[in-house]
């Protein structure tokens, strides 16, 4: 998904939530669906920034007879500066239908600038 977000893929992007996600963000308010999420990603995010996972932070955990928790924290960077000046945390709701691995709900929290000489490697 950070790939295809990264590379403003709206098709591959898109094709990880259901139609009805819902989607928390600290700043931003709730979506509370696919087409509105891709909506704004395009509008806010591509050419403008880039989202680099913590690999360190990864953590999923099974839901029985569902899907998983996915949390973790990733840093935000300008694609034109190559500057990394903001970091915040995810948590993921994905559910398994058919074969299929697809987000329900999404939050997005945390959002906060790095301090002046602050560094959160990515990898």
């Amino acid at each position: 998904m950070f790939d295809a977000y990264n590379r403003c893929d709206m098709e591959a992007f898109s094709s990880y939530f259901i139609p009805k996600v819902e989607f928390y963000h600290d700043h931003g308010g709730v979506t509370w669906d696919r087409d509105a999420v891709v909506a704004n990603t395009r509008k806010y995010i591509c050419g403008k920034v880039r989202r680099e996972l913590l690999p360190t932070s990864l953590k999923v955990y099974p839901i029985k007879d569902y899907g998983a928790i996915e949390e973790g924290e990733h840093r935000f960077c300008q694609v034109d500066s190559g500057k990394c000046e903001g970091i915040a945390k995810f948590l993921m709701i994905w559910e398994l239908q058919d074969g299929k691995w697809q987000m329900t709900r999404v939050v997005s929290y945390g959002h906060r600038s790095l301090a002046p000489g602050e560094s959160v490697p990515a990898r």
